[in-house]
């Protein structure tokens, strides 16, 4: 109250009043006191007109702690990378009501939570006390409280969520490491959900390449399985291909002895190593290459020597060491030589063509060709076309009659009769082909894979992004500055096989990205992401064979100009399909199947004619698959030739003799030579001739006995004398009436007792498996 009465009359005046603490100030207040002159009455009211001084009493209101910290927040989140120690990860702020310092400050927070890896300062300040594992929490959870000044604890604690973040690596995400491919499913996406993580680093162009490793498989991918020159058929080359590195056979023998490396379902792949060379024999290539000519070859070559390595080489035969034409390898280098044939003109013509190629010591497979029309020449490497850096001039050869000799691996030195410049690598399907050049789409056509990369871009991003493939599709490169549509393209690329039956195993995967930043000193290197695609086993197909097994046929036919036919009825059934691309201006009516049946030859080394047991197999792909084996068994029927002398009558026996059946291999669809195995006899063809040999002694000694007894009964008859026929059946004895004029009864008797010997006779035959037909009496006279 401002205002009182003085009901007291005592020099001392206690005031009573309450004041509301609503400042931090004191408080000041005015009071006047109001003397009477001395009077000891009480004046209630004062109403004296004396007043004393005005005097300042101050006055000071203590606070009460009457609220509790209060934070502002419900709870509070916070994210951390794993690995990595703060400062600070989150701020907590409390408040109190309290009107006095000492009571509305907040003096202190506290954690709560026990055994956990964070601290908290007065400030609210939460940070943690170690490096935090992803891979141990992901997650923390903390309770948190506040003290004010005056020791007061916050009404409610907070909860604190601290989440970690696995550390930031800058890499493609989304990249699966093991991608399946099932045969004949077409192409297969590799990347459908691959992000880029940059950790939130501005980025202004990408690039990256992918690589798709198959060089383990064949000769550097997966390629038809068929001969080097099934496939420039397939391929729609022309006619007059010669190949110089052949499969060994009995047509073309100069290859056997040479290492051939078989584990890959292609052609065979022949291995030099400095000390192997083959001459090819003569007639196989012109002496003179006509121009233009074309040669090609698959070559494997690692850093070599500084010294030429041949990989064909026409060179004089004798007397001198001239070469002609060659191709070699020196210093990472690919040589042809080709020197003239002696004209009117001495002048110097182009003679040596050098290539600078990194292919040549890469030690991986590549393909090469050479189209030469003097004086032009163009190299094709992998179906990419090269020019030479250098060519050399020389004058043309001499004229001379010495003959040339064609080698591969090395050259011969006619001069001194010895091979030089060793090659060291892998050579395969080297061909000659004179006449005429070959095109790039053949060219394109026998370098060309059957697995590769492949991407389909979308319209939206196809003007943002830029792709470029190598020749065989094995590896690709994407550019662009825009990480969205960059990510869009990488889910687009596939893989794609498109063999029937593909080489099943392992293609290594590998993503090589650079990046740009707009602060090139803290910009990301993205590391190399690799996986495989893994390419399963197909389903493996059948060859079958079928169709009559078993025939007999006259011997005439067999020996008839047009033969016999081995298999009438057969019948191939295979799950092997093919696609056979026809060329629109072809003139043939039918089509040349290279990978169908080139031929038979039987060389059959006897000519007497018995049964015959044969064998037939089918292989497809190059012998990659064979089919069952079908026999067939050929009976060869014999007749029998009548006798011309009737006392010395024989009959042809009739019989089968059992020969050994030839072997006939078809290896890559060719029928090869057939065998045929020498006849032994058997017992049974033993026991049958000793048979017929008794039976022929016996007849002739029952008609010599005939007619021996014949004529002693004529000279009996000169005597005048008559004796009655006796037969002895004991000792098969035979007498016969010596008249003049035959009887019935002596030749009924006559004929009973030759019929009686061939009864026994007959029995013998019968014994030995031996047939007499009834033809046999009828060639018998008496």
């Amino acid at each position: 109250r401002d205002t009182f009465d003085p009901c007291f009359l005592f020099d001392v005046v206690f005031f009573s009043f309450f004041v509301a603490f609503s400042s931090h100030r004191p408080m000041i207040s005015h009071l006047k006191y109001y003397n009477s002159g001395g009077s000891c009455e009480r004046l209630c009211p004062i109403r004296s007109s004396l007043m004393s001084p005005r005097a300042t009493v101050h006055i000071q209101v203590n606070d009460m702690n009457e609220y509790s910290p209060v934070f502002k927040e419900k709870s509070y989140k916070a994210t951390v990378i794993e690995g990595k120690k703060y400062d600070s990860i989150l701020k907590v702020e409390a408040v109190d009501a309290d009107c006095s310092f000492q009571f509305s400050q907040i003096c202190s927070y506290e954690i709560v939570t026990p055994d956990v890896p964070f601290t908290v300062d007065k400030d609210g300040n939460i940070k943690n006390t170690e490096k935090l594992n992803y891979s141990k929490e992901r997650m923390y959870k903390l309770t948190v409280t506040a003290y004010d000044c005056g020791k007061n604890r916050a009404s409610e604690d907070v909860l604190v969520k601290i989440n970690i973040k696995p550390t930031c690596k800058p890499s493609w995400q989304g990249f699966n490491k093991r991608i399946e491919y099932e045969p004949g499913t077409g192409s297969l996406a590799l990347f459908p959900s691959m992000h880029l993580e940059t950790c939130e680093e501005p980025i202004t162009s990408i690039q990256a390449s992918i690589m798709l490793e198959t060089n383990h498989i064949g000769k550097g991918c997966d390629r038809d399985t068929y001969s080097e020159k099934s496939l420039h058929k397939l391929c729609g080359a022309s006619t007059g291909t010669v190949e110089l590195l052949p499969a060994p056979s009995n047509s073309a023998n100069w290859t056997v002895g040479l290492p051939t490396d078989n584990g890959h379902d292609s052609d065979q792949v022949f291995e030099f190593n400095g000390t192997q060379a083959i001459k090819v024999p003569e007639g196989v290539v012109s002496t003179t290459l006509k121009e233009p000519f074309t040669i090609s070859v698959w070559m494997r070559h690692g850093p070599g020597s500084r010294e030429k390595e041949t990989i064909l080489c026409n060179s004089d035969k004798t007397e001198m060491n001239r070469h002609h034409y060659s191709l070699y390898v020196h210093n990472c280098r690919l040589v042809l030589l080709l020197r003239q044939e002696p004209t009117e003109s001495e002048n110097y013509k182009p003679a040596e063509f050098h290539w600078k190629l990194d292919q040549v010591c890469d030690k991986e497979w590549h393909h090469y060709v050479l189209n030469i029309e003097f004086p032009a020449v163009t190299l094709f490497v992998d179906g990419a076309t090269f020019e030479p850096f250098l060519v050399t001039e020389d004058y043309p050869l001499h004229a001379s009659k010495i003959e040339t000799q064609l080698t591969i691996g090395a050259c011969w030195q006619g001069g001194s009769a010895l091979m030089t410049q060793y090659f060291r690598g892998n050579l395969a399907g080297l061909m000659i082909r004179s006449g005429k050049l070959e095109n790039k789409k053949v060219i394109d056509c026998l370098y060309t894979c059957k697995e590769g990369l492949d991407v389909q871009l979308p319209e939206e991003v196809a003007s943002a992004v830029k792709v470029e493939f190598n020749p065989n599709q094995s590896s690709l490169t994407l550019e662009g500055d825009d990480i969205e549509s960059f990510e869009k393209v990488m889910q687009h690329i596939s893989y794609l096989n498109s063999r029937q039956f593909p080489t099943p195993g392992i293609r290594h995967l590998r993503v090589t990205t650079t990046v740009k930043c707009f602060n090139e000193e803290t910009c990301i290197s993205v590391p190399d992401s690799e996986g495989y695609v893994m390419v399963l086993q197909p389903e493996e197909p059948k060859i079958s064979l079928s169709g009559i097994d078993h025939f007999a046929r006259g011997a005439a036919e067999f020996e008839s100009t047009e033969g016999v036919t081995l298999f009438p009825e057969l019948r191939i059934v295979s799950t092997i399909t093919r696609e056979v691309e026809v060329e629109a201006e072809t003139e043939a009516e039918g089509e040349d199947d290279p990978t169908g049946t080139q031929g038979i030859t039987v060389i059959l080394t006897n000519k007497a004619l018995f049964d015959r047991k044969f064998k037939l197999v089918c292989s497809e792909l190059n012998g990659r698959y064979i089919s069952n084996e079908f026999k067939v068994e050929v009976n060869v029927i014999h007749t029998a030739n009548p006798m011309d002398h009737a006392n010395n009558a024989m009959v042809q026996p009739q019989f089968i003799n059992q020969v050994q059946h030839a072997s006939v291999d078809l290896s890559g669809h060719n029928l090869a030579n057939m065998h045929q195995s020498s006849v032994v006899p058997s017992a049974a063809t033993i026991v049958i001739v000793v048979c017929v040999s008794f039976l022929v002694f016996m007849i002739i000694l029952g008609v010599f006995r005939i007619r021996a007894a014949h004529q002693g009964t004529l000279r009996d008859q000169e005597n005048g004398k008559e004796n009655e026929m006796d037969w002895d059946d004991s000792a098969l004895t035979i007498t016969v009436n010596p008249m003049e004029v035959r009887s019935k009864r002596n030749r009924a008797g006559s004929l009973g007792a030759l019929r009686a010997l061939l009864h026994i006779q007959i029995a013998i035959a019968q014994n030995c498996n031996v047939r007499i037909t009834k033809d046999f009496f009828s060639q018998i006279s008496i």
